[in-house]
């Protein structure tokens, strides 16, 4: 009976150890390609895999045909992707024939820029992505060109209930 108590406390332990490690993902409200204001904690209660991206950026052009791909995977699961553009206003009118041509289709906001992206600890490099949990605290960052399994590796851990060991909480792919 002890050393079952013993390995709950060191589970409970681990658990709030993850928990303090992880940071509050930054308040973000931005407009849609409809003009609509959308706010991050709107999708409290999702796991959210936020990408930064820009209509110039080479890599975001190769990361984003398949950040579309992976969340049709996740197609009624409680996972969003949200694709945010940090194109300056002037270049906006690219942004939907970029989609278009690339075959995206994935919610996407405008009007971030480097300075976004430093906010959310992610430097000053496009792409950048970031997995959110439920509860808005930031799981994982990768900076440059995300793989697929660098998003579904603590994508699956959530929705698994975290279980096994953490994903990596920074990647850098640059």
């Amino acid at each position: 009976m002890i050393r079952v108590q013993k390995i709950l406390i060191l589970c409970v332990l681990a658990m709030l150890t993850t928990i303090e490690s992880a940071d509050s993902a930054p308040k973000l409200s931005l407009k849609d390609l409809h003009g609509q204001t959308q706010k991050l904690a709107a999708r409290h209660g999702k796991i959210v895999v936020l990408n930064f991206w820009a209509t110039w950026c080479e890599p975001c052009q190769d990361e984003l045909p398949r950040l579309s791909r992976l969340s049709q995977s996740y197609a009624g699961k409680n996972v969003q992707f949200i694709a945010v553009s940090i194109d300056d206003a002037k270049d906006r009118a690219k942004i939907q024939p970029s989609l278009q041509r690339l075959h995206v289709d994935l919610e996407v906001w405008t009007g971030a820029d480097l300075d976004t992206l430093d906010k959310f600890g992610l430097g000053n490099v496009v792409p950048g992505t970031m997995v959110i949990d439920e509860n808005g605290q930031v799981v994982a960052r990768v900076m440059g060109e995300a793989r697929d399994e660098d998003v579904r590796t603590p994508v699956d851990w959530l929705l698994q209930g975290r279980a096994g060991p953490a994903p990596p909480p920074l990647l850098k792919r640059y």
